[in-house]
């Protein structure tokens, strides 16, 4: 279970990662993607901070959260400045895509008729737990 402190963290860390990586899109002259924090999970010793993005469009989710990995010291260097007074210590980042609203999505269709995965069971794939 998590502690208000991880709470709180995770609460200032979503608000002011998502600022920051959409600057960064914008800085980068990338026009028409869409990202936000859909998460973030602090551990208990408050050391790593995992942030969970949701990519629009999704075909472009994978080639970017590659780029935002390369750029991970950057991002927690101006995270480390926006948060200077509000947190001592910043925590270590790690990113990952939220896929739930596609795999909700997908479950949408399918209850629906549109993909029968009684037919064609590769629509749904293994889910990995996070």
């Amino acid at each position: 279970m998590e502690s208000n402190r991880q709470k709180k963290i995770a609460g200032i860390l979503q608000q002011d990662l998502a600022e920051v990586l959409q600057a960064e899109l914008n800085a980068g002259g990338v026009k028409g993607i869409i990202i936000s924090v859909s998460k973030i999970k602090v551990t208990s010793d408050l050391s790593i901070a995992k942030a969970y993005l949701s990519i629009f469009p999704n075909d472009k989710a994978k080639g970017l959260i590659e780029e935002i990995r390369t750029k991970t010291p950057l991002i927690k260097h101006e995270l480390a400045q926006r948060t200077r007074h509000q947190l001592r210590r910043m925590p270590q980042l790690e990113f990952f895509i939220d896929d739930s609203l596609e795999y909700m999505d997908r479950i949408d269709r399918s209850l629906k008729g549109e993909d029968n995965p009684i037919k064609n069971p590769n629509l749904l794939d293994k889910r990995k737990k996070s």
